[in-house]
């Protein structure tokens, strides 16, 4: 997903992430699933937690967090692993909780401001500005860029 490509109405899972809502495609997410046993693997950069077995097919798994450089939070009841599709690999990233799915039309998108984007930003498409809050929309195929999956192989 790309701003450009955000149609006149676009579906979003909406996740918390360190007091902050966050909106992917809902094209890209596979499935989301209970917090469940990571297996480690050895020399993983950091913000990889691990491996998971989804039903006979072995998923890495991704923390957002960690990825995004914020503190580390304990697993609760509502943490989350959001399997996505990124370039063809299921990964599985850690969120806070997922809080809904939604509807927004390109009207509510305003693309970041070059005050707070950088290289190493160019996952964020855009905000969308709902009544009472803002949601920052996310190009998971570009916050796990293609460097960072050959880490995940």
């Amino acid at each position: 997903m790309t701003l450009e490509t955000l149609e006149a109405e676009k579906q979003l899972v909406v996740f918390d992430l360190a007091d902050e809502a966050y909106g992917v495609d809902i094209s890209s997410v596979r499935e989301i699933i209970r917090m469940q046993e990571i297996t480690r693997v050895p020399r993983a950069p950091d913000y990889v937690e691990g491996v998971i077995n989804l039903r006979g097919r072995v998923i890495p798994v991704v923390d957002l967090r960690k990825r995004f450089g914020f503190p580390e939070a304990d697993a609760t009841k509502d943490t989350r692993i959001v399997v996505v599709d990124i370039g063809g690999q299921d990964i599985g990233v850690v969120v806070d909780a997922v809080t809904e799915v939604l509807r927004i039309g390109a009207d509510a998108v305003e693309p970041p401001s070059s005050v707070i984007t950088t290289a190493d930003s160019e996952y964020l498409l855009g905000i969308a500005k709902l009544e009472t809050r803002l949601i920052i929309l996310l190009d998971l195929q570009q916050a796990l860029s293609s460097m960072d999956r050959t880490d995940l192989s």
